[in-house]
């Protein structure tokens, strides 16, 4: 059974029969683990030194001329092991992302799509405002869409948070809206980079949407429960942009 999940974890067949003597004995020679793994002393020293990397056991080398391989706490091995799950989580997560950027001429990917609750809300947009900006600096560098004035009287607070937090000076939002007395305030805030346009010539917007990057979001704010859709598709996204690049040149 043991054998079996080191292998899983990795571990090649010598290097199991070797850790497993180390650990029974605690402390033991190289000699001593070739007479009970049968596996000659030049191997043990060279199968010893990636376990020594490993970090699950090391070598004792004090004043007594004997050389000695002593296993390290068990805990190690569990912090070593979960170091190499985050480590490759990081690499995996990046490796996604470069490689979603050379597939975007793709001809066909599947959407990823997510719905969030009015009482998740104002959390799901916190969370995702790194995600939105990164990939917003991917593209254009600017966050394009039409916003619906009720958003700004919920959640006017996360919109300070997020210009506050200052997420790249390069990054502009060019927002349509409507004209209403609390955009009118929220433009005289310090925010140059929050570009905003009343599109006097359309009807009540009843939903807020979003491009920010290779991300398609809709909100709706202007009724309850309040809900959140996020579609996560390059080939959406660019069109809906070039739509809203050809609209605020046209709203004066």
């Amino acid at each position: 059974m043991i054998q079996q999940l080191l292998e899983q974890l990795g571990f090649s067949e010598k290097e199991i029969a070797i850790y497993i003597a180390v650990l029974q004995k605690g402390k033991v020679s190289p000699s001593e683990v070739a007479k009970t793994t049968g596996i000659n002393r030049t191997t043990i020293y060279s199968v010893a030194k990636d376990l020594i990397k490993r970090g699950v056991i090391s070598e004792d080398l004090g004043i007594d001329p004997t050389r000695y391989l002593v296993a390290l706490p068990l805990n190690d091995l569990k912090q070593e092991e979960e170091k190499k799950i985050e480590n490759k989580k990081e690499i995996l997560n990046q490796a996604i992302e470069e490689l979603s950027i050379l597939s975007k001429d793709a001809r066909y990917t599947v959407p990823k799509i997510v719905f969030v609750d009015g009482k998740n809300l104002e959390k799901y947009l916190h969370k995702q405002n790194k995600t939105w900006s990164k990939s917003i600096m991917k593209r254009d560098g600017i966050w394009w869409g039409f916003q619906d004035h009720t958003l700004v009287e919920h959640y006017e607070k996360w919109i300070d948070s997020y210009w506050k937090g200052v997420p790249s000076p390069e990054l502009s939002v060019k927002l349509l809206t409507n004209k209403s007395p609390i955009e009118q305030r929220m433009a005289k805030k310090q925010y140059p980079q929050r570009k905003m346009k009343f599109w006097s010539d359309t009807k009540q917007f009843t939903a807020s949407t979003w491009v920010c990057g290779d991300y398609v979001v809709m909100i709706i704010t202007n009724q309850k429960p309040h809900y959140l859709v996020e579609i996560y598709d390059a080939t959406l996204a660019h069109n809906m942009r070039e739509t809203f690049k050809g609209l605020w040149k046209m709203v004066r």
